[in-house]
C-alpha cells in the first residue's frame, strides 16, 4: 500500500528493501503486482523461489559480515 502511494503521489522510482524476509501467503504475487521496481533483501532467512518466481527480489548475501563477526568475536 505504501508502493501505491508514493506511486500515486508521483514517485518516479520505487524500491523496498528488508533484512529478513519472511514471505508467506500471497507475499509474492503482490510483490510481483505491486509498483515496486524492486524489493532488496538479504539471506538470513531462506527463500524458497524459484528461479524466476519474482523478478523484483534481489537478495543480497550477507555471509562474509556474519564470518567476519564470529571471527572478531573469537579472536
Amino acid at each position: 500500500m505504501a508502493a501505491d502511494a508514493l506511486k500515486r503521489e508521483g514517485a518516479k522510482k520505487i524500491l523496498g528493501c528488508c533484512t529478513h524476509a519472511v514471505l508467506s501467503g500471497p507475499a509474492i504475487q503482490r510483490i510481483e503486482e505491486s509498483p515496486l521496481e524492486e524489493l532488496i533483501v538479504t539471506n538470513t532467512v531462506p527463500l524458497a523461489l524459484t528461479r524466476n518466481a519474482c523478478r523484483k527480489i534481489k537478495v543480497l548475501s550477507v555471509a562474509h559480515l556474519i564470518g567476519e563477526a564470529i571471527r572478531r568475536t573469537h579472536d
